[in-house]
């Protein structure tokens, strides 16, 4: 995926909606601006298949040698996969944050936050503001 086919959240988590079956699937992650932030990483909390998300609720966290940071769902929905090789593979994120480096699939139930989330350039510009 590229990331200007992308939705992002203030909070830096990536978003790729696709209809599946009926229903809204998203792919979430997180950009490459946060991973260049944190720096080095040793840790990943994800969440557990089967988990229940609203928006905004936190699915896991990502630790970093500078700091914890949780990953917020910019979702609401079921977890239905997780990347179960991130965490033992951290180097996953920095080398592809978009494509191999998903964290989580998420069954949209509550598409509200949606609407929140900002394209490509609008997060760009986030992120030039936050340098």
């Amino acid at each position: 995926m590229k990331p200007e086919d992308l939705l992002f959240a203030e909070t830096h988590e990536w978003v790729h909606v696709v209809d599946q079956d009926g229903s809204k699937i998203a792919t979430v992650g997180i950009s490459a601006f946060a991973i260049e932030q944190l720096t080095d990483l040793v840790y990943m909390e994800l969440p557990a298949v089967g988990t229940i998300l609203a928006t905004g609720q936190e699915l896991g966290e990502v630790e970093s040698v500078k700091a914890v940071s949780p990953l917020y769902s910019p979702v609401g929905g079921e977890v239905i996969d997780v990347n179960t090789a991130l965490p033992d593979h951290l180097e996953t994120l920095g080398e592809s944050p978009y494509e191999a480096g998903w964290i989580a699939k998420i069954r949209i139930t509550d598409e509200s936050g949606l609407s929140k989330l900002m394209d490509y350039a609008a997060y760009q510009q986030q992120c030039a503001a936050e340098s």
